[in-house]
């Protein structure tokens, strides 16, 4: 009995002569394992495609979902993520019809789980740098800067939009009507004031999270023990903000005091500096991803590389 006569390494090569070769044949030597001919070596473009083309795809979904675009319109932004799946669709789509003609499918499927797996982790791990890092630093880019704002005379409605507040001379923290709410978290807040009186309405709180007991009056969130802080960074989390206020709430039953509008700051002396820290870990992180991406893909593809060479001792 005659031997299989084409084995998958070999592929469509030896099924067609110089005439009927088109479009479609010249793909699939190009994806193929080996390239065709009395030895079977190694492809080595199908090898360089699938090196640079899913880091590139995890390149830039990652950088849509990390930085401006994503700030812009997230719409635009996770639309790159439906391209990515959208590719690897067709990258398996193309491996499924050349094993359909008995050629080599092997770098197709390489390249659709690739592209997969560059779309998943970029859109995630993306929109997470997002999240922690950039969101914070556009959202305070973007709204404004306050100076001497004097915590016994002016309100909270008057600085709805402030991102960074410079507090006047002699303002600081009054840590004795300081408090906590237990979610899981502590959600640590404390009264910004300027004097010694009492205020009409304590409308400017420093906040931090799990940085004090909450059975005492013991803040000792961000830079609580400079005496040079006199600044705030506004608190941009959403999903933190109910709490922070359940905590302002309790202080108020506590000691007796009212918050009529409270806004939320990190206490600190620099808020530029912690400001532009934001936008240094994006990149930091953002670049980190990339390198990290680059190294798995092509231990990856070197995995393929000795898995294909050893599947063709078989044939």
């Amino acid at each position: 009995m005659n031997s299989k006569p084409y084995s998958t390494f070999q592929g469509a090569y030896a099924r067609h002569n110089g005439s009927q070769a088109g479009f479609a044949d010249g793909m699939n030597q190009s994806m193929s394992s080996f390239t065709p001919g009395k030895r079977r070596t190694l492809n080595s473009v199908a090898i360089g495609i699938n090196v640079l083309a899913p880091w590139l795809v995890f390149c830039g979904i990652f950088a849509a979902m990390s930085f401006h675009l994503h700030y812009m319109s997230q719409a635009l932004a996770w639309t790159t993520v439906v391209a990515g799946l959208v590719l690897a669709g067709i990258a398996g789509f193309l491996a499924h019809r050349t094993k359909m003609r008995d050629a080599d499918p092997s770098w197709y499927t390489f390249a659709a789980l690739a592209f997969l797996i560059a779309t998943v982790a970029a859109a995630v791990l993306g929109d997470m740098n997002y999240w922690y890092n950039m969101q914070p630093y556009y959202d305070i880019e973007n709204i404004n800067t306050y100076p001497a704002v004097d915590p016994a005379r002016e309100k909270g409605q008057q600085l709805m939009d402030a991102g960074r507040a410079y507090f006047v001379e002699g303002t600081g923290l009054d840590t004795s009507k300081s408090m906590a709410f237990k979610n899981l978290d502590k959600y640590c807040v404390a009264p910004i004031v300027s004097g010694q009186e009492p205020l009409t309405s304590y409308d400017f709180w420093a906040v931090g999270v799990n940085c004090c007991s909450g059975t005492a009056a013991d803040f000792r969130c961000g830079e609580f023990d400079n005496p040079k802080a006199r600044s705030g960074l506004r608190l941009m989390r959403d999903d933190q903000r109910p709490f922070f206020r359940l905590a302002v709430q309790q202080a108020e039953a506590a000691y007796n005091i009212k918050a009529t509008h409270p806004l939320f700051f990190y206490w600190m002396q620099d808020p530029v500096a912690e400001m532009m820290s934001y936008r240094s870990d994006g990149f930091k992180y953002g670049l980190l991803a990339m390198l990290t991406h680059f190294a798995f893909n092509l231990l990856c593809v070197i995995g393929a590389v000795y898995a294909f060479s050893k599947l063709s001792h078989e044939f």
